[in-house]
């Protein structure tokens, strides 16, 4: 739900309450205001994160599991659930306060089929629906309550379409707007109400960045760009205030530890002092939306895969690592976060 929904909403209950109160408590008057002689407002709450999720990866042979962080204590735990089949390369979206999906990958091949993670009981489903084809690296973002999308990927071939699945019914069709070019392992957060974004990847390198407005479906492309072309990026959103990628690599055997930020709604590129703790592409992130982004996993140039995973606290936008990691090193995770009603 957007914020300025959920303003709204707040607002009617308030209004509601004082109409209620009104009507029940007697008046003293003082002054020109009249109010009830002992009364105390409840406190009104936005809903909160509850957990982050890390699903599957390349930890030297593929895996199934699913690791979560759960907020705010950014523990770690294993859920007995598993994915379908162990593998790589695929991406996540939420219906956040409902479920988590993962859309595509490779284990033997290449995947069209979406897994969905139902909350709180964290237990798994598969789709009936199907993405258009068999789909890795696609970038995947949601407009939280209404819709997650999955843009791009590769299975053999470069995509530019973008797959939509509707809440609550998980219907697939596909957008007739695209991604101005086909490409994958693209890094995707979104705004949600407002619009979801695709960043980087490759058929060529790019440092474009993509954009998918709510409702319409209609597509533009940024004029700013990412700080480098880049592909294997990650990302994650502080919805409502901006969006962020994560590393990545420049196809040149340099990677990336930087983190690059754009800022809503003027969409203005500024990159963060802060950086995660090694140059590594395949990071995969989400969000605490309103307290921190993650980026957990990740492969360097050479050397062993990682298994840490760092937290950027918003608004400052500083990092830290989390004492607990993921259950194994490994890279194209699969990530995505329940962050209460966005």
């Amino acid at each position: 739900m957007p914020r300025l929904t959920q303003s709204i909403v707040a607002l009617t209950r308030l209004t509601s309450l004082s109409t209620r109160v009104l009507a029940t408590f007697p008046f003293t008057a003082t002054g020109l205001v009249q109010r009830p002689p002992s009364y105390t407002l409840p406190a009104f709450s936005a809903p909160t994160g509850v957990a982050g999720y890390f699903a599957g990866g390349d930890a030297g042979s593929l895996t199934s599991g699913i690791d979560k962080i759960t907020f705010p204590a950014d523990t770690k735990t294993t859920l007995s659930a598993t994915l379908t089949t162990a593998r790589e390369g695929g991406n996540g979206f939420a219906n956040s306060g409902v479920a988590g999906y993962t859309a595509g990958g490779s284990d033997t091949g290449y995947i069209s089929a979406l897994d969905k993670i139902t909350f709180p009981a964290d237990t798994k489903t598969t789709l009936s629906a199907v993405l258009t084809s068999t789909n890795s690296a696609p970038a995947c973002f949601a407009n939280s309550g209404v819709a997650g999308y999955v843009a791009g990927g590769y299975n053999g071939t470069y995509f530019n379409r973008v797959d939509k699945i509707t809440f609550p019914a998980d219907t697939k069709t596909t957008l007739s707007a695209t991604l101005a070019t086909a490409r994958d392992n693209v890094g995707g957060f979104a705004d949600s109400g407002v619009a979801g974004y695709a960043a980087g990847g490759e058929s060529a390198y790019s440092s474009a960045i993509q954009k998918v407005t709510f409702p319409a479906d209609t597509t533009s492309t940024l004029s700013a760009t990412l700080t480098a072309a880049a592909s294997n990026v990650g990302g994650f959103a502080n919805s409502g205030v901006a969006g962020y990628t994560i590393a990545g690599d420049l196809g040149t055997g340099t990677y990336l530890n930087r983190l690059d930020k754009i800022t809503f709604p003027a969409d203005t590129k500024t990159t963060l002092s802060a950086t995660i703790s090694g140059t590594y592409s395949d990071v995969r992130g989400f969000a605490n939306s309103g307290v921190a982004g993650y980026a957990g996993g990740g492969r360097p140039a050479s050397g062993p895969k990682t298994s840490a995973v760092d937290k950027i606290t918003f608004p400052a936008d500083s990092k830290t690592t989390l004492s607990a990691t993921l259950t194994s090193a490994r890279s194209k995770v699969i990530s995505f976060a329940d962050s209460g009603i966005l």
